[in-house]
């Protein structure tokens, strides 16, 4: 048997203690008596002690130190000092009678009798025992009063040049770890080592365990290796403890060769090693090794515990292998580990994620059949779901039951319900769910009240959201940036452009760490103003304050200056941000675009596009329709088509906006397209209005074909129904391209009807040879058959007609 081992079994001999055996039978018998008399209600028990003690011919201080000892009652112990201490001759107690009293005071943790007996023994310049400060260091250690337990652990080390005994040190060692005060806890360990070589088994774990919890696995290795020497390791706890600290480390790797360095030095892994490897895999996603560690338990007949199959579940589904996590639920239950409720709520979890609600509830019900209680994170993820489907009644229904259920909503369970309502539009609910909030002693954060200010703010209710803003003002709670940030975009988003530079302003005196995106809006805010001075002061405070402006700081202010007809001022402020190595966004070029095409400089538009393209920022809608709009309002219609094409290549969908100025432009100009083979768009458009069409409906009927042949079948549709022009026959060959393109040639007729005759459906045909000329032949031909087939159907009417 070790000695540390022998230690914690037989006490250690303490300092100027008193051995039971060498108190005579006579003081025995006294002190016995003595207890009696202190623990029995009686009047007279002073007078009692008194003459008991006055036929043995005993001081009182010579029998205190056994008394305190042997009497387990607090009250009757002070009662005792206080007796003594008014004796007339004036009787003392010594630090052995001191500190069996402070023992007694410290088992029922009267830490107040003890402050009271410690000054008391200072002034009468008496020292307690080595022993009994052991006991206070352990007593307050274990109460949570780390800072006294140190104190007395201190002064056990300068009076006695040794630290209190194993179970004190090992107690204020959990204690200071349990504190975060990891290297005060070091030194304490280290001052264990050093002084009597005290530290056990237990108090090295607790530091390994403690520097694991804090990712520091190799500085809780050096720890094992520098008390009992490399590649030795004492037993399995340390294993489990290092292995699992490199699992949560994600040094899987690390960890997995520990496991098998365990096994090949004959240490048998526990369910808590396999655990911990099994966490470590389940993270990776590496399940064909938690399937052979799970069939490795199952042959050495260990019995995987709920825990373990909770880890994998929850891995699973993490990594969103459902189906694989709900087989698991049946395999738990079939060999007779029953889930928990955890179980339940990482599958619940997982389904409202996903907006399986009516999963979650089965999962739900399924908990309850088998006598599980639903508890907050079962609701939560529930509520959340129904807010989100906007079934804002079952959300309030749920919370409801919960409480009913005896489930105390907490702060993340209300956070969750007034965000969902709020996200609804129903602002005043949220607003009457926070005061019942209140009333109920959940008091909300900054986070609860952004929510709600953020719903004000969007609803147009600003006085409603300062009045919130005041609230929170009065409750002591510091409103944080997203809460300014919310605020000063509600004003600004309402024209109150003095509010919101009031606000910021406030927010900077106050010291608020404001970021990018509060700056971002007040410089939305004066650029929408024409302030454009005050948004690039903005510029200089954020850089000032070491805050990067972004791509929308920068873009913003870009715009400004556009709107304002200054491309020149754009430009000065987009070389800034270039310099800046801030990456210019799409927002950022567009704007740039828009400016010189303002300026009738359509080749400096150009050249910004190109130089987007070259930095591999892809124009968007708005990008193509300003420069469509550009060139039909100069009537260009030829750049105009080129773009509009050059679009649809570049799968971009067009908007009312582009058809707008496509229609427009078109039908204002007179100009003549002689190259038609040039552009699909000018081709098919001059033949539509050679075909007799109108040109406004030409031009529609021209943006559903180029639609159409470039892939876009949906928004065909669309707008070819808004407009009444699927009898074209250009546009009715153009759909059934589209449908043919996308695989639904056998269902075409349920997707557009034909009413054209016989002459109709072959100039159909003849606009499908010119489509020929742009699109691959393939869904031509299918269209082609199509068509025939429908002129086929004619003439076959038309001949029973005729015979008839």
């Amino acid at each position: 048997m070790s000695k540390t081992l022998l230690s914690r079994i037989t006490p250690r001999h303490t300092r100027n203690s008193q051995s039971p055996s060498k108190i005579p039978s006579r003081i025995k018998k006294i002190v016995n008596e003595l207890c009696h008399i202190l623990t029995t209600p009686n009047p007279y028990w002073e007078q009692t002690i008194q003459t008991r003690l006055s036929e043995e011919h005993i001081v009182p201080s010579d029998v205190a130190h056994q008394v305190f000892d042997k009497i387990h009652d607090v009250e009757s112990g002070l009662k005792f000092l206080d007796w003594i201490s008014q004796r007339p001759y004036g009787c003392s107690l010594d630090g052995i009678a001191y500190s069996s009293l402070l023992k007694l005071l410290a088992k029922s943790q009267a830490f107040h009798e003890i402050d009271s007996v410690f000054i008391r023994m200072k002034c009468e310049n008496e020292l307690p025992t080595h022993d009994a400060l052991s006991v206070l260091v352990r007593a307050y250690s274990e109460c949570g009063l780390i800072d006294k337990a140190l104190e007395f652990y201190t002064f056990a080390v300068q009076t006695y040049n040794s630290v209190p005994n194993v179970f004190s040190c090992n107690s204020l060692l959990s204690g200071l770890v349990k504190n975060d005060r990891l290297e005060t806890a070091h030194q304490v360990y280290d001052e264990m080592l050093q002084r009597d070589d005290s530290a056990d088994n237990y108090s090295t774990c607790i530091m390994v365990s403690a520097l694991c919890k804090k990712g520091k696995v190799e500085e809780a290795r050096k720890l094992i290796v520098d008390r009992w020497g490399q590649d030795c390791m004492p037993n399995i706890v340390f294993y489990n403890t290092l292995i699992d600290g490199y699992c949560k480390k994600g040094d899987v790797k690390k960890a997995f060769l520990l496991f098998k360095e365990l096994k090949l030095k004959g240490f048998l892994p526990a369910v808590e090693t396999y655990g911990a490897i099994i966490n470590g895999f389940c993270k990776e996603g590496n399940f064909g090794l938690v399937d052979r560690l799970m069939n490795e338990m199952k042959s050495r007949g260990l019995v995987i515990n709920v825990q373990v199959y909770n880890t994998v579940i929850d891995a699973q589904c993490r990594h969103g292998y459902k189906t694989k996590a709900v087989e698991m639920l049946k395999i738990m239950i079939e060999i007779g580990c029953a889930p928990d409720i955890i179980t339940y709520n990482i599958l619940i979890y997982d389904s409202c994620r996903h907006g399986k609600v009516e999963e979650a509830e089965q999962l739900v019900e399924q908990a309850a059949r088998r006598g599980l209680r639903p508890n907050k994170l079962t609701y939560t993820p529930l509520l959340n779901a129904y807010c989100r489907q906007n079934h804002a009644n079952k959300a309030l229904d749920l919370f409801v039951k919960m409480v009913n259920n005896g489930e105390k909503p907490d702060l993340l369970t209300y956070n969750s319900l007034i965000h969902g309502i709020v996200i609804l539009g129903e602002v005043e609910t949220a607003i009457t769910i926070l005061e019942k909030m209140t009333e109920r002693g959940v008091f909300p954060d900054a986070g609860v009240y952004n929510v709600l200010i953020n719903g004000l703010c969007k609803k147009g209710k600003l006085p409603a959201a300062k009045k919130l803003l005041s609230e929170m003002l009065d409750q002591n709670i510091p409103p944080d940036k997203f809460v300014y940030a919310t605020l000063i975009d509600g004003f600004i988003r309402h024209q109150e452009i003095d509010e919101a530079k009031k606000l910021f302003e406030l927010a900077i005196q106050e010291g608020i760490n404001l970021d990018v995106v509060v700056y971002n809006a007040m410089i939305k805010g004066y650029c929408k103003n024409g302030n454009l001075k005050d948004a690039v002061s903005c510029i200089k405070k954020m850089i000032k304050s070491h805050i990067s402006p972004d791509e929308y700081s920068y873009s913003t202010l870009i715009d400004g200056y556009v709107k304002h007809q200054d491309i020149d001022g754009a430009l000065v402020i987009f070389n800034r941000m270039v310099k800046q190595n801030c990456k210019p966004n799409v927002v950022t070029y567009t704007s740039l675009i828009n400016g010189f095409c303002q300026r009738g400089d359509n080749l400096g538009a150009e050249k910004v596009l190109k130089e987007m393209k070259f930095h591999g920022v892809m124009p968007n809608v708005v990008t193509y329709s300003i420069l469509i709009g550009s060139y039909c309002k100069n009537g260009k219609l030829a750049k105009a088509a080129s773009f509009f094409e050059q679009m649809l290549k570049n799968n971009c969908s067009p908007n009312d906006v582009t058809f707008h100025y496509l229609v427009h432009g078109f039908s204002n100009s007179c100009e003549k397209h002689n190259e038609t083979k040039s552009s699909m768009f000018l081709d098919v458009n001059s033949r539509m209005i050679s075909d007799g069409w109108c040109t406004r409906l030409a031009v529609y009927g021209t943006i559903v074909v180029c639609l159409c042949l470039h892939g876009m079948l949906g928004i065909s549709l669309q707008l070819s129904e808004k407009m009444g022009i699927r009898d074209c026959p250009a546009v009715f060959a153009a759909l059934l391209y589209g449908i043919c393109l996308e695989g639904k040639a056998k269902e075409w007729n349920n997707m557009i009807s034909c009413s054209m005759n016989e002459s109709e459906l072959v100039v159909a045909v003849k606009y499908m040879s010119v489509f020929d000329q742009y699109v691959p032949q393939g869904a031509i031909s299918e269209a082609s058959l199509i068509l025939q087939m429908l002129i086929d159907d004619c003439k076959s009417k038309h001949n029973e007609v005729s015979v008839s």
